[in-house]
C-alpha cells in the first residue's frame, strides 16, 4: 500500500500579526473558537505523535515505509510549529488558556506511559479522524472560511492538504507492527474524543472571557457547528471501522491536488496565503 508520492516537507514560514483577531471569522465567533481551541492541542499532540512513530520505527525494516515515516515526522512537526506561534498570540488574548495547555501537557506525558501499541493506535486513530475532518473543511472551505483572515484560512487548510497526504502512514505503521483491529478501533475511539475533549477546554474558556458562552444564540449556533462537525466526519471513523478498510482506498478532494501543485510554483520561503475574499477559496495564493 505504500505505492505512491514521497511525502513534502514543506517548510512554510507562517507569520501571524501580533494585532490579529482571534475570533479571526467576524461572521463566525463560535466557529473561530472551535478552530482555535483545536489549535492549541497541536503543540502537545503532534509531538506525542512524533515520538510514538520515532520509537516505532526502530522495529521497520521496509524502505518505502520508513520513508513515509520520514515524511510524516517532518510534516507534523512544521504543523505544531506554526500552530505554537498562533497560539502565543492566543494566550495573550485569553490567559485562562495556560491551564488548557498545563492539561495538555499532563495527558500526554501520562499517555506516554503507556505501551507503544495503545499509542501507536491512538496514533493511527486520530490521524484517521482527521481525514474525515479534512474532507470536511476543504468540501466546505467557502462556507467555513470565505470573510475570514487569509493567515488562519491559510494555515488550516495547509495543514489539512497534508493531513491527506500523510493519511496512510500511521495506519501502515500500526498494521505492520501488530495489525490487531480491534486495538486500531479502540485507538479512534480514544485519540478521537480525547482531541475533541481537549479542544473543548480551549474553546469554552475563549467564549466565556469573549460574554458568550451562556448566550443563548451563541450557544444555538455553537451546537449546530459542533453538529456540522459530527455529521460531516462521522462518516470517515465508522467506514475506518470496517476490518478491511485502509486509508489509500479514500478518494482525495480534487482540491487538494490543486493547492499542491499551486505550492509548488511559489518562490521559496514565500507564505501560501488563499483569497479568502473569493467565495470558492481557489487553490491560488494572492
Amino acid at each position: 500500500m505504500n505505492a505512491h508520492a514521497p511525502i513534502i516537507v514543506r517548510r512554510i514560514p507562517f507569520a501571524f500579526d501580533e494585532a490579529i483577531n482571534p475570533v479571526w471569522h467576524p461572521a463566525r465567533p463560535e466557529w473561530s473558537h472551535m478552530v482555535n481551541g483545536a489549535s492549541l492541542a497541536m503543540p502537545y499532540l503532534e509531538p506525542f505523535l512524533i515520538r510514538t512513530v520515532t520509537e516505532a520505527l526502530k522495529q521497520v525494516d521496509d524502505p518505502a515505509l520508513k520513508a513515509d515515516v520520514h515524511g510524516f515526522i517532518g510534516q507534523e512537526g512544521v504543523h505544531f510549529q506554526s500552530h505554537r506561534r498562533y497560539n502565543e498570540i492566543l494566550k495573550r488574548h485569553y490567559p485562562e488558556l495556560g491551564q488548557v495547555e498545563a492539561g495538555l501537557e499532563a495527558d500526554y506525558r501520562r499517555f506516554q506511559k503507556r505501551s507503544l501499541k495503545w499509542r501507536l493506535a491512538y496514533t493511527a486513530g486520530f490521524e484517521t479522524m482527521t481525514m474525515g475532518i479534512t474532507e470536511w473543511l476543504i468540501r466546505s472551505r467557502g462556507q467555513l472560511f470565505a470573510g475570514s483572515d487569509s493567515a488562519i484560512a491559510s494555515l488550516v487548510l495547509w495543514h489539512m492538504v497534508e493531513e491527506t497526504e500523510h493519511k496512510n502512514v500511521a495506519w501502515d505503521l500500526y498494521n505492520h507492527l501488530y495489525g490487531d483491529w480491534r486495538g486500531r478501533a479502540w485507538g479512534l475511539v480514544c485519540g478521537t474524543a480525547h482531541v475533541a475533549l481537549a479542544s473543548r477546554k480551549g474553546y469554552a474558556a475563549m467564549l466565556r472571557r469573549d460574554g458568550l458562552w451562556c448566550n443563548p444564540l451563541s450557544r444555538l449556533r455553537l451546537w449546530i457547528m459542533v453538529a456540522r462537525f459530527l455529521i460531516h466526519t462521522s462518516p470517515a471513523m465508522l467506514r475506518s471501522l470496517l476490518p478491511g478498510y485502509h486509508p489509500a482506498r479514500v478518494r482525495d478532494p480534487a482540491w487538494v491536488s490543486h493547492w499542491a501543485d499551486a505550492y509548488a510554483g511559489l518562490p521559496e520561503g514565500e507564505i501560501p496565503l488563499l483569497d479568502t475574499a473569493d467565495p470558492q477559496i481557489p487553490a491560488r495564493f494572492a
